[in-house]
């Protein structure tokens, strides 16, 4: 029983490595690290009672938040009444009276005042600009997180100006953290903008392999000293060293990051590796990360594909050429002069009648492989109603090579259109 147990919690450990933020970015023995360059900027600014502005550009996934929300809950611990935060999203604040409004209602929030709704755009905007002159008068900073930046900078940027405008002054203390996706943020902002501000940038890039296999032997690695059995750490991680290794782990770890190489994906990887580990050896396998790369990698439209029947093949085919000859609209009938002229042209044995075409087009309407262009002409039947393909040109391509029986004259079209 005690054996279970600890292989039982050698798996829970591993879990909650994967899905604390902490432990993946949490590197404050490096100053290279943007962590570390982040803290640093933040509390630079709260201890020199200095304005800062940054942008923490990057994909998605690849740590920008998490990194910002260690630093803050860092810094809270540090300074638990020199800071104050007021988050707002570009896809929800974007309009400037609603951001200005909603940065005063965050203030009232915070030091405990009376929020009025009814207060107009310049009230709002006043609001803001004295209370950071008395926060900064109580030497208290605050911390603008603006998340989806870029949106922020589209329209008159009246925001972004009062903001880094009202930083000028020698009074207020405050920092601008935007977070953006757009690695040309800054250039969207306009000239009066740019000029106020402090053209501080982090970036975070999606790890190389290399950074990846060191991501995973620290995360997937036991301590030594635990409460674990030290011959069992041992032959735990010496397993874990030898998968990393191996050429064939590499290979499967190289078609993964091709797809997706953001640590948000590769973590998603690695909890679903672990959560596939044998509890009986408690030992991890390569199995476990083949496992894990081919459900993650599943795509549903490739499998119901290779569950079609040989006429559904033909009218998905016929209807990729129909798409292929730039035809812009096209309905069941359209489908069926296509059908009837390859039928003619190869002289095909697989002809069905139109009625048993019109059960197979409705069978694929219903899988979602093909749908109606709109919503109108319910009162039309189905074969007058224009329909378009929910799969690409790759995906059917690659589902009619994994159909066993599909007939050759399906292949060579579609290799003549690729």
């Amino acid at each position: 029983m005690e054996g279970e147990n600890h292989k039982t919690k050698a798996v829970n450990l591993l879990r909650s490595r994967i899905c604390d933020p902490k432990f993946i970015f949490n590197d404050s023995h490096s100053p290279d690290t943007n962590y570390s360059k982040l803290k640093f900027m933040i509390s630079t600014s709260v201890t020199e009672a200095c304005n800062n502005s940054i942008l923490l550009l990057g994909p998605r996934g690849s740590g920008k938040n998490a990194v910002l929300e260690l630093v803050i809950q860092d810094l809270f611990q540090q300074y638990p009444d020199s800071i104050s935060v007021i988050r707002l999203n570009g896809l929800l604040h974007c309009d400037d009276i609603a951001a200005f409004k909603e940065i005063a209602r965050q203030l009232c929030m915070e030091h405990q005042l009376l929020f009025s709704k009814a207060a107009s755009f310049d009230d709002n905007s006043q609001f803001m600009v004295a209370m950071l002159k008395e926060c900064g008068l109580a030497h208290k900073t605050v911390i603008f997180v603006l998340d989806e930046f870029d949106l922020f900078a589209q329209g008159k940027q009246r925001l972004l100006y009062s903001l880094l405008d009202a930083m000028q002054s020698i009074t207020s203390q405050a920092v601008v953290v935007g977070i953006s996706c757009r690695l040309d943020s800054d250039q969207l902002l306009e000239k009066r903008v740019r000029s106020r501000f402090s053209h501080r940038k982090l970036l975070f890039k999606p790890p190389s392999m290399e950074d990846s296999q060191r991501l995973l032997m620290n995360v997937l690695t036991l301590p030594i000293d635990s409460s674990f059995p030290h011959d069992y750490v041992l032959q735990f991680n010496g397993k874990v060293q030898n998968i990393i290794q191996d050429g064939r782990f590499k290979e499967t770890l190289s078609k993964y990051l091709n797809v997706d190489s953001t640590v948000k994906h590769l973590l998603r990887f690695l909890f679903c590796a672990v959560s596939h580990m044998d509890l009986q050896t408690g030992f991890l396998s390569q199995e476990n990360f083949e496992i894990a790369f081919s459900s993650i990698q599943r795509q549903p439209k490739l499998e119901c594909i290779k569950n079609c029947s040989i006429l559904e093949l033909y009218i998905l085919v016929c209807m990729k050429r129909l798409e292929v000859k730039e035809q812009s609209s096209y309905n069941f009938n359209s489908v069926m002069k296509e059908y009837k002229s390859i039928h003619d042209s190869f002289q095909t044995s697989d002809y069905y009648a139109r009625n048993v075409c019109l059960r197979a087009f409705e069978h694929l309407l219903y899988r979602e492989l093909i749908c109606f262009t709109d919503n109108r002409g319910h009162s039309l039947s189905v074969e007058f109603r224009p329909v378009k393909l929910l799969i690409s040109s790759a995906e059917l391509h690659q589902g009619l090579g994994a159909f066993h029986s599909c007939p050759a004259i399906l292949q060579k079209l579609m290799d003549r259109e690729g």
